[in-house]
C-alpha cells in the first residue's frame, strides 16, 4: 500500500492536477472543414438576421407592425447592433476568416481563398452600412484590443498599409489556383469544393464593388469591371447562371431553419409583414413575382391590392394604424407575409437559401455600367436577363415570363435619358432584392432608386437612414477611435 501511494505521489504531479480543468471540448485548434462552414452561415446569418431586416425596413420591402421593428421601421435605431458588430462579425465570421485563413495559408490555400473572399464580403458588409470600421488594425486579438478605425476610402481604395477590398479578393483567388493539401468537399455548404465556382464568386465580388464605389470613384470602377469582362467578354467569369448562385441553403428541422424563418415564423410571428408601398409597386407592374415574394389573403375584405395572382394585404411603413389580425389558421390569413422564395427551400418550409451574390445581379450591374461607364455590353439585353434570371430564381416558368415580357414591353425595355433607365434598372434590381436588403439599401443610398418617400411617424430624422450607429459597446471599449456619426451622415461611396 505504501508503495503505491508512493507510485501515486509521483504520478500526480502539480502540472497534471491541474489538467482537470482543461476542457477536451474548448479546442485550441479548429479543424478547417470545421471552419468553413461556420463562417458561410455564419455569413448569411448576418444578412438575413437584424441587419437583413432593418434593412428591408429602410428600402420598404417590409414593414414593422410590433416589438423592434414598430420603431425601427421609424428610424429608432439608437444602441442597437452590438450581437451584429460584436459576435456575429467582428466575433465569429471574421476572425472565422482570419483563423481559417492563418492556419491553412502555407499548406492548404484552397481553404484560406475561399476564407479570404468571404471574409471581403464581411468586411464590404460592415463598411457599407457603419462607413469607417476597423479594417487593417482589425482581428489580431489581444495584439491590439483597441484597433483604429480606416477611412471607407481606405477600404475601398486601399492605402498604405491598408489592403483594399480588391486586393484582398485578388489574392484570395490566386490562393484557389495554388496546390493544396486539403480541399473542401461537403463541408463546403454552396458548392462542394468546387473552386472554378469561388473563382466565380471572386468575380462576382470585383463587380459588386466596383458598382458600389461606381459614382464615386468611377474610373475605377470601369477598370475593374474591365477586368472581370477581360476574362469572359459576356460577364461568364463571374456568377453567370442562377445555379451557381452565392446562396447559403439552410435546413427544415428546428435549430437549422434560416434566420428569415425563425423570426418571422417561429418566434415572432407578429412583428412584421409586407410593406404597402411594395405591394403597390408589384401591382402596378402586375409583377408575377409578387405571389412568389408574399401570401395571398383571401380571407380578409379589405385588401391592400387585388390583382390577377389574388389578394394581398401590407402595412403602410411607420403607420400608427391597428395592423389587421393575425388568423390562427395559415389558409386564412388576413396578412401578407415572406411567402416560399424567402421561406421555403428545397428541404421544405425554412430551408430556403440566403442569397448573397447573384447571376440577376450580374446581369444588373453590367446594364448600368454600360450605360453610366460605358463598359462593354448591351445595356437593354443585360436589363431584361436580369429580370429574366430573377422570375426563373423565384420559380416561374419560362411560358409565364414570356408572356409577361409580351404583355409589358415598357416596362421590360430601356428608354429616355440615361438617368431613366438607370432608375429602370435600379427598379427592378429593387424588385429582385427581396429577402437581401442590404442589397437593395446599397443601391438605395448610391443612386437615390428607386424614389422612396421616408417612413410615416418618424421622430429621429425626417429621412430614410443613410447608415447604422456604432454600437455601444464598441463606444465604450474603444471611444478613442470610434468616429462621431449620425444616421443622417452619408457613407463615402454614396450619391444619393
Amino acid at each position: 500500500m505504501l508503495a503505491l501511494a508512493a507510485l501515486a505521489a509521483v504520478s500526480c504531479s502539480p502540472n497534471k492536477f491541474l489538467d482537470v480543468n482543461v476542457s477536451p471540448n474548448n479546442v485550441s485548434a479548429v479543424p478547417p472543414n470545421v471552419q468553413l462552414p461556420t463562417i458561410t452561415v455564419g455569413t448569411a446569418f448576418v444578412v438575413g438576421n437584424t441587419l437583413g431586416r432593418d434593412a428591408d425596413l429602410f428600402i420598404q420591402h417590409y414593414a414593422g407592425i410590433n416589438n423592434q421593428p414598430f420603431t425601427e421601421d421609424r428610424y429608432v435605431i439608437t444602441g442597437n447592433y452590438d450581437n451584429e458588430w460584436r459576435s456575429d462579425l467582428y466575433g465569429t465570421d471574421l476572425i472565422g476568416a482570419q483563423t481559417l485563413i492563418t492556419s491553412t495559408q502555407a499548406t492548404s490555400p484552397a481553404y484560406a481563398g475561399i476564407a479570404k473572399l468571404i471574409k471581403a464580403y464581411d468586411f464590404a458588409l460592415a463598411t457599407d452600412l457603419w462607413g469607417d470600421i476597423p479594417y487593417s488594425q482589425a482581428l489580431q486579438g489581444l495584439g491590439n484590443i483597441h484597433p483604429g478605425f480606416d477611412k471607407q476610402q481606405d477600404i475601398y481604395e486601399g492605402a498604405t498599409g491598408i489592403q483594399s477590398l480588391f486586393d484582398l479578393v485578388r489574392e484570395g483567388m490566386a490562393d484557389l489556383d495554388k496546390p493544396s493539401a486539403l480541399m473542401p468537399g461537403a463541408d463546403d455548404l454552396v458548392y462542394n469544393g468546387n473552386l472554378a465556382k469561388w473563382k466565380k464568386v471572386g468575380n462576382m465580388l470585383l463587380l459588386k464593388f466596383a458598382n458600389t464605389v461606381s459614382r464615386k470613384d468611377p474610373a475605377l470602377a470601369t477598370k475593374v469591371i474591365n477586368e472581370v469582362l477581360a476574362k469572359g467578354a459576356d460577364g461568364s467569369a463571374a456568377i453567370n447562371a442562377n445555379a451557381d448562385d452565392f446562396a447559403v441553403p439552410f435546413g427544415a428541422s428546428v435549430g437549422n431553419t434560416s434566420p428569415f424563418y425563425s423570426y418571422n415564423v417561429t418566434n415572432r410571428p407578429d412583428d412584421q409583414m409586407a410593406s404597402t408601398r411594395f405591394l403597390d409597386s408589384l401591382a402596378a407592374y402586375n409583377d408575377p413575382r409578387l405571389p412568389q415574394y408574399f401570401t395571398t389573403t383571401p380571407a380578409n375584405p379589405t385588401p391592400t391590392e387585388t390583382t390577377s395572382f389574388g389578394k394581398f394585404t401590407g402595412f403602410e411603413n411607420g403607420s400608427n394604424s391597428t395592423p389587421p389580425a393575425r388568423d390562427p389558421d395559415p389558409t386564412k390569413t388576413l396578412r401578407s407575409v415572406y411567402g416560399p422564395y424567402v421561406l421555403n427551400g428545397k428541404s421544405g418550409a425554412g430551408s430556403a437559401p440566403i442569397r448573397l451574390l447573384t447571376n440577376f445581379q450580374r446581369a444588373f450591374i453590367l446594364a448600368e455600367s454600360a450605360i453610366m461607364l460605358k463598359t462593354a455590353g448591351d445595356a437593354n439585353a443585360l436589363y431584361q436577363e436580369g429580370i429574366r434570371r430573377s422570375m426563373e430564381e423565384t420559380g416561374l416558368s419560362t411560358t409565364v415570363i414570356d408572356a409577361y415580357f409580351a404583355a409589358n414591353p415598357a416596362i421590360v425595355t430601356l428608354s429616355g435619358s440615361d438617368a431613366h433607365k438607370v432608375n429602370q434598372i435600379i427598379r427592378q434590381k429593387w424588385t429582385a432584392w427581396v429577402g437581401n436588403g442590404y442589397e437593395a439599401y446599397n443601391d438605395y443610398r448610391r443612386t437615390g432608386y428607386p424614389s422612396l418617400k421616408p417612413a410615416l411617424n418618424v421622430t429621429i430624422t425626417p429621412t430614410i437612414p443613410q447608415r447604422l450607429l456604432y454600437p455601444p459597446s464598441e463606444i465604450q471599449a474603444n471611444a478613442d477611435n470610434v468616429p462621431k456619426a449620425l444616421i443622417t451622415d452619408k457613407v463615402w461611396w454614396a450619391s444619393y
